[in-house]
Formats: structure tokens, C-alpha cells, sequence
């Protein structure tokens, strides 16, 4: 195994690295600098987009250009021009709230969920956005949305709210889009001070889950055993996702300045984008938005 920095632009907060295969190329973003970051799948080539505002995730669009979840709703993003224009504001009474962590399901769907900024309170909720752009609640009491994923056969859906100390499983009907009995997946080892971040799902129906603040990679058997664990180096670790031209990259995003005072800072490699070879181990093609 090897952990490389593939891109040193210290992203004030990274996140939400996007693998490509139709593009063959790796978007992620700096949420709170409001910028989407493209390479290729060994960090040349960048390119960088900026967006009206904090940005919370994206998808790439079937037809061209990105669906963005922005601190005042969904919008697009079109890369020709650089233009962004609303789609959806699903919180314009909490101004306090932004759009958090997002990814699209197997019919093309995204599914994305929103945060409150000061980490405290549950007032963020868990969103579908369809194709025809209509806007759905799926549940609602959250602090800090993170880690949007599903099984492989698209039956289980993956979430955490980031300060419940859990992972948790859905049942996902992939005909309505809809969740329901919601369970714990598996309880995260928060002890070194450390919280679940960003995730992805692997071929083998593992979960790889981004403890923030604690510098660990983590891999959970689908059954919520610890399989494996990565320390990397940097504490404020955000995000995950298998890429490159076999899938057997997983990228890994981190943040150079933590949003909140009582979070630990980082050294020379803060905000970098990792890239880690040999896992031995491949990913699954994220899918586009339908819309």
C-alpha cells in the first residue's frame, strides 16, 4: 500500500471526490471556498470552477454540466460557462442550515443532505432530488449530514448524521426512491476524537467511512465489523472514492482549516488530496443524475 498527495491545493475544506468513468476524470470540491476541482486520475490537468457559495456536494449530469448542492439550494452548473443557475431552495427558512453531502442512486436520482453550520442543533434533513427536479424529505433530525452510499445492488442505503457516533443503514426501494427502517450499521470508534465523514462502498459490499479529526480510514464489512483500518497523514481526513482507469485508486480529501475552533489543526500536508494505491481493492462507478 502507498499514500501519495496527488494534488497540493489546499482546499480549505475538501470534499466529496467524484470518479468519472465515462470522463475518466476526478472532480472534488472546497466547500467553503466554493470551487469544483477536475484532474486526471494522476493529478494533471486541473482544472477549477468557481460556484456563488459554500458547496456542500455535486453530480455530474447525463446530459452535460453538474447538479450542485449549494448553502441556498440545488442548482446547475454549467462547465462551458462557468453559469450557475437555482433549481431548488428546500430550506429558505433556516438560514442558519447548508447543503451537505450528496450523491446520485441507480436510477439516476440525487440524494442529498443538509447540515446545521454551528454543528449543534438536529435541524437538517435528508433530501431526494428527481430528475424532473422535484424536491422530497426523506428524514429529518439531523446535525450533520455525511456519507451518502449504497450496497452494491442498490437495496441498502448508507448515512450518518456525523455527531451520532453511528452508521446507519435504509432499506432503499430503487422503484420510488424512498427509505425506510432506518438501523444502526455499525457504532464508530470516536475515542481518539475522531467522527464519521464521507463514505464510499467498495465491489466487495464494504463500507469505507472517513474519520474526520482522528486521521483513519476505516472499512466495514457489510454485516458493521471493522475490517481494516488506514491511518493517514493528516487528522482532518472529509471523504472517499475508488477511481482511476481500474477503479482501484481510493482518493481521499481532507481540509486545511477546521470550521469550528475546537478541532485540531494540521501540518504541512493540510487540504491535500491523497491518493492511495495497492488496496488490492476496486471501487463502483458512480452513476450521473438523470435530470
Amino acid at each position: 500500500m502507498r499514500i501519495e498527495v496527488l494534488v497540493d491545493v489546499k482546499t480549505t475544506l475538501g470534499e466529496g471526490p467524484l470518479w468519472d468513468v465515462e470522463e475518466q476524470r476526478l472532480y472534488w470540491i472546497d466547500s467553503f471556498d466554493g470551487r469544483v476541482f477536475r484532474c486526471t486520475h494522476d493529478g494533471r490537468e486541473i482544472r477549477a470552477w468557481d460556484v456563488p457559495g459554500k458547496i456542500g456536494s455535486m453530480a455530474l449530469r447525463r446530459n452535460g454540466g453538474a447538479v450542485v448542492a449549494l448553502e441556498n439550494g440545488f442548482h446547475l452548473l454549467d462547465f462551458n460557462t462557468g453559469d450557475v443557475e437555482l433549481i431548488h431552495d428546500p430550506e429558505p427558512d433556516k438560514p442558519k442550515n447548508r447543503l451537505n453531502d450528496g450523491k446520485v442512486d441507480k436510477k439516476g436520482r440525487f440524494i442529498c443532505g443538509s447540515m446545521d453550520t454551528s454543528e449543534e442543533g438536529p435541524n437538517g434533513a435528508l433530501y431526494r432530488l428527481d430528475p424532473d427536479f422535484s424536491v422530497h424529505t426523506l428524514d429529518t433530525g439531523i446535525i450533520v449530514s455525511n456519507g451518502p452510499c449504497w450496497s452494491p445492488d442498490g437495496d441498502t442505503f448508507y448515512f450518518t448524521d456525523t455527531w451520532t457516533g453511528e452508521i446507519w443503514a435504509y432499506n432503499y426501494d430503487q422503484e420510488t426512491g424512498n427509505v425506510s427502517n432506518r438501523r444502526t450499521f455499525t457504532k464508530v470508534d470516536g475515542s481518539k476524537g475522531g467522527a464519521a465523514d464521507g463514505s464510499t462502498v467498495d465491489a466487495e459490499g464494504c463500507v469505507w467511512n472517513s474519520l474526520v479529526y482522528d486521521g483513519r480510514l476505516v472499512r466495514y464489512t457489510p454485516d458493521g465489523k471493522v475490517d481494516r483500518e488506514i491511518a493517514m497523514p493528516v487528522k482532518k481526513v472529509t471523504s472517499v472514492m475508488f477511481g482511476g482507469p481500474d477503479l482501484d485508486i481510493l482518493y481521499v480529501t481532507s481540509m486545511a482549516k477546521p470550521p469550528l475552533p475546537r478541532f485540531p489543526s494540521d501540518g504541512v500536508l493540510r487540504g491535500s488530496l491523497f491518493a492511495i494505491h495497492g488496496l488490492g481493492i476496486k471501487g463502483i462507478p458512480e452513476q450521473r443524475f438523470a435530470g
